[in-house]
């Protein structure tokens, strides 16, 4: 059969180019003649309302939108106009017409809903969001372990590193990086692990990865599929952990933990052939892993064919003793090494390493290809000048002066008003844990000290077993005058409570 295609019986037709925006995908053929300023402030203060366009955002500029629109100039600045004489909108000069103010939601009587009461987050165990929803809750102050002092962060460093590195920066580095991370960044970091850790890596065998909740992510997967389930963690331990490592499918069995660290001798007893530590400050407790104790896990992990996860969170933040040698660099081949900026710099760059024994580096490097391709490359390049340039180990220096100051601080008021409390693991790290000798909920406490505006996790979030009372209680991010005022108001809680 011959003819003209699709039932066209003339000769070449022409089509016309809809005309729109991108932006809100905005159609001017639907505006009304002679009515297009009306049309668009309308279209803008729907978008306004449900949130399309959220308080703080830029509209775009008049030029641009009239060239996509294809309508005149005066168009856009009326309706922008209209928008801005409602106080929808504000103009800013170079910053552009920005969105300063939404119409209130009207709630049919009746139906408002107020937020849930602070202490709730304490009324039951904690579930897998019991983070998110505590960050989202707001206080006056804020307790929360393994938050540095943000206020810290070298923001100008930073900024010099990044234009050094947009400067230099070839037009092919902006393409896809390599899964592993940055080579800059794995050289970069092997140098500050030989330096600060004791730990001898080759970059190649370095994986950049987005901190250490990812880590263990990836880890958990790589070990499911290799026949693993279960890895035995401290107890007490962190509640955080537990959970990634759950979200892979892996049992979690407690060993309990004592002065010298975890308990060998329980770990033995146990199926388990994978383990999860703290060693050089042990997450709640504080406790260093004693000397005997390294030499029994060295022991069990090279009898099993065991392996040690490392998570050396915060061990450069000491202030009253000698370093402690990571773990990774007495027996490499059964250790997974596992570190991060995050409370070194800020978590919000989410940027970590780990180091996995051979058995598990290219599974794990292909569970970090599946899952994002790699970190993101430019804030790698970043960290990695700042290493390179010795910014890191000034900014380290900094914050330990500063935090010993707070800790110092937090030890007195301690003191001061919670008299009978117990501090642990004040020689290192960002966090104090308090214990009491006495009969109560320490998610009581939590939660009334919210209701007060403090906010503090409790230790029994973090244990497995029956445990004193007490309260993790970080010290790094709150001012020393905050410290101050929340230790004073938590004993002014623990008493009406008691």
């Amino acid at each position: 059969m011959s003819g003209p295609p699709y039932g066209s019986d003339s000769g070449p037709r022409t089509y016309e180019t809809p005309v729109g925006a991108d932006f809100l995908q905005l159609r001017i053929d639907e505006a009304p003649p002679g009515g297009r300023a009306d049309w668009l402030a309308r279209r803008l203060r729907l978008a306004i309302a449900d949130g399309r366009l959220p308080v703080g955002s830029r509209l775009p500029a008049t030029r641009v939108l009239a060239g996509e629109l294809r309508v005149s100039r005066g168009v856009i600045t009326e309706a922008y106009q209209r928008l801005s004489e409602d106080g929808h909108v504000e103009g800013r000069g170079r910053n552009g017409t920005v969105v300063v103010a939404a119409p209130a939601k009207a709630r049919p009587a009746g139906t408002a809903v107020p937020p849930p009461p602070p202490g709730s987050l304490f009324a039951a165990a904690p579930g897998t969001d019991i983070f998110d929803a505590l960050r989202d809750t707001p206080a006056r102050i804020d307790f929360s372990p393994g938050v540095p002092d943000l206020t810290a962060f070298p923001r100008a460093a930073w900024l010099r590193a990044e234009r050094a590195v947009l400067r230099e920066l070839s037009a092919s580095a902006f393409g896809y990086g390599d899964p592993r991370g940055a080579p800059a960044l794995r050289v970069a970091v092997a140098d500050w692990l030989a330096r600060n850790r004791g730990i001898r890596a080759d970059p190649g065998d370095i994986v950049i990865a987005s901190g250490t909740a990812q880590t263990l992510t990836l880890l958990g997967r790589v070990l499911h599929d290799d026949g693993i389930r279960a890895v035995a963690v401290e107890d007490p331990g962190s509640l955080g952990a537990r959970q990634h490592l759950r979200n892979s499918g892996l049992a979690t069995p407690p060993v309990p933990v004592d002065a010298d660290g975890v308990r060998v001798d329980e770990l033995r007893a146990m199926d388990a052939t994978a383990v999860l530590l703290t060693p050089a400050h042990q997450f709640p407790t504080g406790v260093v892993l004693g000397g005997e104790r390294r030499r029994d896990l060295m022991s069990w992990a090279t009898e099993r064919d065991g392996l040690i996860i490392e998570d050396d969170y915060d061990a450069e933040h000491r202030y009253d003793r000698a370093p402690v040698p990571a773990l990774r660099s007495l027996l490499a081949e059964h250790v997974c090494y596992a570190g991060s900026v995050s409370k070194l710099l800020a978590p919000a760059l989410r940027i970590g390493w780990v180091l996995a024994p051979p058995k598990y580096r290219d599974a794990l490097v292909a569970a970090k290809r599946f899952a994002d391709l790699g970190n993101a490359v430019l804030p790698q390049l970043v960290l990695a000048r700042l290493m390179e340039s010795g910014a890191l180990e000034r900014q380290l220096r900094l914050l330990r002066g500063r935090h010993r100051r707070r800790r110092d601080a937090m030890i007195a008021a301690v003191r001061t008003h919670l008299p009978n409390a117990v501090v642990h693991g004040a020689a290192a790290g960002l966090h104090l844990t308090i214990t009491f000798d006495a009969d109560f909920r320490d998610t009581d406490l939590a939660a009334a000290s919210l209701t007060r505006g403090v906010k503090v996790q409790p230790l029994s979030w973090h244990s497995r077993r029956p445990h004193r009372p007490g309260l993790v209680l970080g010290y790094a991010a709150p001012t020393a005058t905050d410290i101050a005022e929340g230790i004073a108001t938590l004993g002014e809680t623990f008493r009406h409570l008691r």
